[in-house]
């Protein structure tokens, strides 16, 4: 159901719940409000995932650096939901192995690593993956075998989590939400804030696509913005709270293989300052970083600078000799503003990641609360805290939360692997289509097989590197709240973050998109733009934009496009 049919909300009944924002945080929270029976809204002035949520560094970790601030609690709490990620959603979130070496140079010494790692497992006392291990110089050398030999003295291992598609993560919250009566609105800005006296009684927004107005009532409002938290009390008015957010901006490189790279990701302390950078293997390529500057502009504008770039890529030139990598080698770059807590004089590294609710009632705001800060990884136990403290607002009986034990959509079946074994078997689909399929979708990629078999023509293939479907374009729209044309290509099928960032198949999914929504010419080009403009966040500094292929006029478009209640007619392509 397309997230445009929930924007009449001005004659509904109160939400117990209103959520501003669609990350990862927002979302969670909705999840656990509805399924403990809350009546929900989650308002969100792009898309699913459209912030901070999908320029992290993609990795599901317990924090092993927070050790050297001595924040036990938060490496305990994060070891603790990572195995829970493991367990709910084993299609999305997987265990990788990290390799962290001892260089002589290093500022910490080997024997600090060590001692870290003892703790880390101590800490994560009832994992199932095994303990780190001690590499010597020639195992890891042999290992990775393009690593910088001179003053390496070994290596730790240690397992920990990766989410290759953190968006996907944030749609399968939200499919969770709403098949627990949550109601989604996306690409609607919340213009303010209803009050009564000093209780919230809900916000109004505007509808970015349609231009309408809309009033929700609301006994709770979260602001879970991220960096936005400090903008969203300003535009609520009569809200006297202090700086919340002290934005970092953390920027990305990302390369295609190159030589030496590693199997493994690499925990690197960084020769230039000490940091740790990361280098990643995702999606078939590699992912570099990150940065960590403080960030005061706005928080969509964030953009890879040639300075960090410059600085990445010495890094892994430094860790592997033979990789000799320059700009010209960077497929494309992201950068993110992590919700950090104000914190001035503090460096940004030092800046705790632990989550913080603020209650505005010691604001004189009674049923208002901000989410500060929080991290990937533990987005469902932050949920868990801001659905207890929304009930006690409401003055409502302790719900136990089902989050602990509940697995995402994508992964409610008695055993996945033998689920994911039976699906590739059973040749519906090219097993290549059909290992995309369970990477997206986990056990609702039987949900897209279903539509081809309803409708041939959805089997066409839309992007021929990625193996897309045209079937799930339309699922995007009925199942998965996607309204733009951009929603689809960068939240929904991920082939934004292919080398060519889809290019050559934008404007089959457009008409696709077109035939469903109805959408004349002009609507089309106006969806095609905002998708190249939106891969702005995306640029390499100085290289031009990303362009699209001459159009055709209508008269040469394919003819006989028409959409029925579930899928599409035209032209299908061979499998």
């Amino acid at each position: 159901m397309s997230s445009s049919l929930v924007n009449a909300g001005d004659t509904r009944a109160p939400y117990d719940l209103v959520v501003v924002g669609a990350g990862i945080n927002g979302l969670g929270i909705a999840r656990d409000a509805a399924a403990r029976g809350l009546r929900t809204i989650v308002i969100d002035q792009e898309d699913i995932c459209s912030g901070v949520s999908a320029w992290s560094g993609r990795l599901i970790h317990g924090g092993l650096r927070y050790l050297e601030h001595k924040d036990f609690a938060l490496v305990r709490e994060s070891l603790k939901e990572r195995e829970r990620l493991f367990k709910l959603a084993p299609h999305l979130v997987k265990p990788v192995p990290l390799l962290m070496p001892f260089y002589a140079r290093n500022k910490r010494p080997s024997w600090l690593i060590r001692l870290g790692m003892i703790a880390y497992d101590a800490l994560s006392w009832d994992k199932k993956q095994p303990n780190h291990s001690i590499l010597t110089k020639g195992a890891v050398l042999s290992r990775f075998t393009g690593m910088e030999p001179a003053g390496l003295t070994g290596s730790a291992v240690f397992i920990d989590g990766q989410v290759e598609y953190a968006e996907r993560l944030c749609v399968e919250l939200a499919v969770a939400a709403k098949s627990d009566g949550a109601d989604i609105v996306t690409h609607s800005r919340v213009d303010g804030l209803l009050k009564s006296d000093a209780r919230v009684t809900g916000v109004e927004y505007t509808d970015s696509i349609t231009g309408e107005r809309h009033s929700v009532r609301g006994r709770v409002v979260m602001n879970a913005a991220g960096p936005w938290v400090d903008r969203l009390l300003a535009d609520f008015g009569g809200v006297n709270s202090p700086r919340f957010i002290g934005g970092s901006k953390g920027s990305h490189i990302v390369v295609a293989p190159f030589p030496g790279a590693p199997r493994d990701v690499v925990y690197y302390e960084s020769q230039a300052d000490g940091r740790l950078v990361l280098v990643i293997p995702w999606m078939d390529r590699y992912l570099i970083g990150c940065t960590d500057n403080l960030y005061n502009e706005e928080p969509d504008s964030a953009r890879a600078e040639q300075s960090e770039i410059d600085y990445l890529l010495n890094e892994v030139n430094t860790l592997v000799p033979g990789a000799k990598l320059t700009t010209d080698d960077v497929l494309y770059t992201y950068s993110g503003v992590r919700p950090l807590p104000y914190a001035p004089g503090v460096p940004e590294w030092k800046i705790p990641r632990s989550h913080i609710i603020h209650d505005h009632a010691k604001d004189g705001v009674e049923g208002l609360f901000s989410v500060i800060g929080g991290k990937l990884t533990t987005f469902r136990q932050l949920s868990e805290d801001a659905v207890d403290l929304a009930l006690r607002s409401l003055g409502a009986k302790k719900i136990k939360t089902i989050t602990l034990t509940s697995p995402l959509p994508g992964a409610r079946v008695a055993n996945y692997e033998a689920f994911s074994k039976a699906f590739i078997a059973n040749g519906a689909v090219p097993p290549l289509v059909a290992k995309r399929l369970l990477a997206l979708y986990g056990v609702r990629a039987a949900n897209i097989v279903a539509l081809v078999s309803d409708d041939a023509s959805l089997a066409e293939i839309v992007d021929k590197k990625s193996g897309a479907l045209a079937a799930e374009v339309v699922f995007a729209i009925h199942e998965e709240f996607a309204r733009t044309l951009t929603d689809v290509m960068a939240r929904r099928l991920l082939l934004a973050f292919e080398p060519d960032h889809g290019i050559q198949s934008v404007e089959r999914i457009a008409e696709i998109m077109a035939a469903i929504n109805g959408w004349d010419e002009n609507r089309i080009q106006e969806e095609i733009d905002g998708y190249v403009e939106w891969l702005g966040h995306l640029a390499v500094p100085g290289r031009p934009t990303a362009q699209i292929p001459g159009r055709a006029t209508s008269g040469e478009r394919q003819s006989g496009l028409t959409v029925g209640d579930v899928g599409l007619q035209g032209g299908r392509a061979d499998l």
